[in-house]
């Protein structure tokens, strides 16, 4: 698949450059001559819109394949986990470290109550959707949207601190808050573990 997609890129690339070099030559009229080119020029971005597409496509298919790799997953899981993560404004490296460290990237609840890939309680749950059930975080699609929602949503709450937001999703906010309050440091080593063997640097997917 890559192979076929690689060659897309190519094929795409042989395109672009050849509408280039169209675009470069002499107009047979003036008014031909624009017609002519504003033609080309609708072809020419076109062309580079497909190009581009292809590009992403593949990006995103190496990236997958990098996940599953390092971390033993099937294609589909890391697919899904990068794929929601972006969509959520958290970074790959991030997501799957998150959920390594949570569930060991198993669909479990804890004896805490605690459900699905992100460990997510049913009440945070609730707070993005009143009308979810436990049943829900058991999907995951429902449960990685959520869990990494909630951890965007602790990023903005916290300045950005990464690690004050990932203590606060370990913890809870209100209990970190209050730590904070009355001069305690909430570290726990929650942050250390997940941060520890991340692969990538920075914390916001784009």
């Amino acid at each position: 698949m890559l192979g076929a997609v690689a060659l897309v890129v190519g094929v795409l690339a042989a395109a672009v450059t050849g509408l280039s070099d169209r675009s470069r030559a002499p107009a047979a009229a003036p008014a031909e001559g624009q017609a002519q080119l504003a033609a080309l020029s609708q072809e020419l971005d076109l062309a580079r819109s497909r190009l581009a597409t292809a590009g992403g496509r593949l990006e995103r298919m190496n990236q997958i394949a990098r996940y599953s790799s390092l971390y033993g997953l099937p294609a589909d899981l890391a697919g899904t986990i990068y794929d929601i993560a972006r969509e959520e404004g958290i970074h790959p490296s991030l997501g799957f470290q998150l959920v390594k460290v949570e569930s060991g990237f198993r669909p479990v609840k804890s004896v805490r109550g605690a459900i699905g890939y992100t460990q997510l309680r049913l009440a945070t749950a609730r707070s993005y959707d009143p009308k979810v059930t436990e049943a829900d975080l058991y999907d995951r699609r429902t449960n990685l949207r959520f869990g990494f929602r909630f951890l965007h949503d602790l990023l903005g709450r916290f300045d950005q601190d990464l690690q004050m937001a990932l203590v606060a999703y370990n913890r809870g906010p209100s209990r970190v808050v209050d730590l904070l309050s009355k001069g305690e440091d909430p570290a726990n080593g929650y942050a250390e573990a997940v941060l520890r063997k991340r692969v990538g640097a920075v914390n916001r997917g784009s």
